[in-house]
């Protein structure tokens, strides 16, 4: 299990990787889903299943529209890709800050299996039943924070 959770943190920090690196809308979306799918993984991983979908749901229904509509505006017939020699030079030294972070760190001295909450063998996700309510009676304030935070970056794409 530890495995797997150190394989959806490397997609994480790939996908991020991916969106930082590129400037053309057309690829850095794929990076985003790529980072908001081993993100909800590794919540779920942790035992907190209800936060993991809010996080996909949300997150990717907010920020792919948000994508739209700068890729509509964005309206690049060329657009850079991957193989592009500043974008992978880019990318290369993103990597190189990265792996030498987790040397320096020592986190590939910890390599061991600890487990996950509730977990047992490829069991992962934890009993999550209060997770709906408590989003809704205590996050309340939170929720419509967040709604406001995706209609406020909508009026700033569009302009």
């Amino acid at each position: 299990m530890m495995e797997f959770v150190l394989f959806l943190g490397l997609l994480f920090a790939l996908g991020g990787l991916a969106v930082a690196s590129n400037p053309s809308p057309y690829y850095g979306v794929v990076g985003l889903v790529v980072a908001a799918i081993a993100g909800g993984g590794w919540l779920v991983s942790l035992g907190v299943s209800f936060v993991s979908l809010m996080l996909v749901m949300v997150y990717l229904g907010g920020m792919l529209v948000v994508f739209v509509y700068s890729v509509s505006l964005a309206a690049d017939p060329y657009p850079e890709t991957w193989t592009d020699w500043g974008v992978v030079g880019y990318g290369f030294g993103m990597g190189l800050v990265v792996m030498v972070g987790l040397v320096v760190s020592g986190v590939f001295g910890l390599l061991s299996d600890v487990g996950t909450v509730n977990g047992a063998g490829l069991l992962s996700v934890r009993v999550d039943f209060s997770g709906a309510a408590v989003l809704y009676s205590e996050g309340a304030g939170f929720l419509l924070i967040g709604g406001w935070g995706l209609l406020l970056t909508l009026f700033v794409v569009l302009e």
